[in-house]
């Protein structure tokens, strides 16, 4: 009689555990492709030749108009794949500001967004998009969230030059809607460290 006490509640987690990883084998409607011999989109290449810029770079930079703030300054600006490779973060500073303005590129569903992480205390997004030569992913301005006393971030172009130089040119609206462009020629001072989780 205790022998079968014993067995009905091994009997029970037995059933249990099947139960479990029969349900658990069901969450994945496609099996992965080992190969890699899926099509990828132009968003999915664009943000990976984003991502081939992970790392550090510096670089002077340049208003257009001339903007006394940042005119003749030095940039350094730090790209990290993180979140499993699935966002690139980007990291600006400037020489002689105190604040290193955040900027997140994602791709949801199949669009690339960028959101802006300002300084003036707002998020705008932009949606990007590969030229079709893949030299360079330009973002248009979506929306904005947050203060807009100051104006906010409205487009950006990643120019991809070669694997240790490319530009980027960001264009901040005022509110008065007249915008400004500023330049980082940005060289590579050290490559992507880190494994991208």
């Amino acid at each position: 009689m205790k022998s079968k006490r014993f067995m009905l509640p091994v009997v029970v987690m037995s059933i249990s555990t099947v139960a479990l990883a029969q349900s658990s084998g069901h969450e994945h409607t496609m099996p992965p492709d080992p190969k890699g011999t899926a099509a990828k989109s132009d968003t999915q290449k664009a943000f990976d030749e984003l991502k081939t810029l992970a790392g550090s770079w510096e670089g002077p930079v340049k208003g257009d108009p001339q903007v006394p703030e940042v005119e003749g300054k030095r940039s350094q600006v730090t790209l990290r794949v993180t979140s499993m490779g699935h966002t690139l973060m980007h990291e600006l500073k400037l020489d002689g500001r105190p604040d290193n303005p955040i900027t997140m590129l994602v791709v949801d569903a199949d669009r690339l967004l960028l959101t802006h992480y300002c300084d003036a205390d707002n998020r705008p997004r932009m949606l990007g998009q590969r030229s079709p030569d893949g030299k360079s992913v330009e973002f248009d301005f979506v929306d904005v969230s947050g203060k807009l006393q100051y104006g906010h971030m409205h487009h950006a172009v990643f120019t991809f030059v070669d694997a240790n130089h490319h530009i980027e040119e960001w264009t901040w609206m005022m509110p008065n809607d007249k915008s400004m462009r500023v330049r980082f020629d940005l060289q590579r001072s050290a490559p992507a460290g880190g494994s991208g989780n």
